[in-house]
């Protein structure tokens, strides 16, 4: 209505994706930022930041089955590595030492890795829909260990521990994007084909969440009992949590080593689920927004904490010091995540909450 623009005069305006004006123009122009930044900054830091939109992508999967369906899961890095490892197998080398089919398409081995870490979701869900809890975490823990167990003796499709395998070739439309080309650098085009991913990927999320089956997912999270009570089946949504999850951590290990080239099975232990967990605390659990927040935090934790050695000299950045910067990182995100749960559960989600609102209502802010 003009004079009130931000008037809502039907429930779907109320609902849909962008409903102010504020939103739309504030996620234009982040979308604007982040497309430009290729051109800003240094080769280096583009694959980190490449690298965080990735983690973005699995910590958004995770939060759908624990923050949006409430069901803790410890194995996300065993789907992690389900997709890494089809996406490698499928975009590989016939002709190699290890495992591979030559299909270098993007899209195929993409979907393809998406799919079958979703299987592995389904497979999976029969066992987690019958616990919740301690038993789930626990459940879900062992499967970190059996896929460590099981990609360390498969050297036809792993290469080994400490041998490995090169990761999938991101290749579209004939085009290697971990090459240079005559206007990009590789990690310019890398960086822009995750921003775009994980910007895909994120709505389909936010449009998930904000539908039936989302309103299902929280109502099984809040009261599974309740949920059942209204005609809400939580074996079926527990079941579906479990497999979108799943996709996404398949999508998302595919990936997470196309930037670097390389991996091998020690990359999914479990202090990869514990990252990814704590991308979820320290973000916000529940909010896709805060997922993608707390994957950056983590990703560029480490940036800073290799610089602790010039600043703290009791502090080594050899792994064979008394005290090394990979130990302060492991000590970090269980601090970290005390610390958000503690001070502010919302995580950094909550805390741009409280200060959007807080300009919002300026100079009448209490």
């Amino acid at each position: 209505m003009r004079g009130r623009p931000e008037l809502y005069t039907s429930y779907a305006q109320d609902s849909a994706f962008l409903n102010t004006r504020p939103k739309r123009v504030g996620t234009g122009a982040l979308v604007l930022f982040a497309a430009l930044v290729p051109f800003l900054v240094t080769d280096d830091l583009l694959v980190l930041l490449a690298t965080g939109f990735v983690a973005a992508i699995g910590a958004i999967g995770l939060n759908i089955v624990t923050g949006y369906a409430g069901q803790v899961s410890l194995g996300h890095a065993f789907f992690l590595a389900i997709g890494a490892y089809t996406g490698a197998a499928l975009s590989g080398d016939p002709d190699g030492r290890v495992l591979g089919f030559g299909v270098t398409s993007l899209p195929v081995w993409l979907l393809a890795s998406g799919l079958v870490a979703g299987l592995a979701g389904l497979l999976v869900a029969p066992l987690a829909v019958r616990l919740r809890g301690l038993y789930l975490a626990i459940v879900t823990l062992g499967l970190v260990f059996l896929g460590e167990h099981v990609f360390r003796e498969w050297t036809s499709l792993t290469g080994g521990p400490g041998i490995g395998r090169p990761a999938a070739v991101p290749e579209l439309f004939g085009v290697r994007l971990d090459r240079a080309s005559a206007l990009f650098t590789a990690p310019q085009q890398l960086y822009l084909l995750m921003l775009v991913l994980l910007v895909l990927f994120g709505v389909l999320a936010r449009n998930l969440v904000r539908s039936r089956v989302g309103r299902a997912f929280a109502a099984v999270r809040d009261r599974d009992l309740a949920a059942a009570v209204i005609g809400v089946d939580p074996t079926r949504y527990k079941a579906l949590a479990f497999a979108v999850s799943s996709f996404y951590a398949g999508v998302a290990g595919s990936l997470l080593f196309v930037v670097n080239g390389f991996f091998d099975p020690g990359s999914f232990g479990l202090l990869l689920s514990v990252q990814y967990i704590a991308m979820v605390l320290i973000g916000g659990a529940g909010t896709i927004s805060g997922a993608v927040m707390g994957a950056l935090f983590i990703t560029l934790l480490p940036r800073i904490t290799r610089e602790l050695p010039g600043v703290l000299p009791f502090i080594s950045a050899e792994p064979t010091g008394a005290v090394t910067v990979f130990q302060v990182e492991a000590v970090l995100y269980g601090l970290l995540i005390v610390v958000f749960l503690i001070v502010e559960p919302r995580g950094l989600f909550g805390i741009w909450v409280r200060v959007r609102n807080y300009w919002r209502t300026w100079p009448f802010s209490y």
